[in-house]
């Protein structure tokens, strides 16, 4: 069970604003797509939870954005699970230049657990919350 997940990608012509680097919304795409790669590495796929009828949605973004990222570079999405609470969790990030480990980003998403049909928050599962390991603000990368 990684603790800290790493999510690769480069930055492509597309995710390029009309000041020339990479779009504000860019960052939120890449933060979803590295939990989701996170979770489905644990073992709880889009599948799976479409099977326990339940899913997370988002409560807050938080995005300080450090540098800009432009078309071409590859770029590592560092994730981890800070806490799991009663229906909630505190996802972390950061977004790294890969060529030389600067920092372009740190975020943190508040994530609620809900239930598909009807559309309420629902207790977190403890083999969800055992799927993850807890990462303390000092082992924090």
């Amino acid at each position: 069970m990684p603790a800290i997940f790493r999510y690769r990608h480069t930055v492509t012509d597309d995710e390029i604003d009309g000041l020339g680097h990479a779009s504000n919304l860019e960052y939120l795409k890449w933060m979803q797509a590295a939990a989701i790669a996170h979770s489905t590495a644990e073992g709880w796929s889009p599948q799976r939870y479409r099977v326990e009828d339940a899913g997370w949605v988002v409560r807050r973004h938080t995005i300080e954005y450090r540098q800009p990222l432009f078309a071409g570079q590859r770029i590592e999405v560092v994730t981890w699970v800070s806490n799991f609470r009663k229906v909630q969790s505190l996802r972390k990030y950061k977004i790294v230049r890969a060529a030389d480990d600067t920092v372009a980003a740190v975020a943190a998403t508040d994530w609620a657990y809900i239930g598909i049909a009807p559309r309420v928050p629902r207790r977190i599962p403890p083999d969800l919350a055992a799927a993850f390991t807890i990462v303390s603000e000092s082992e924090e990368p």
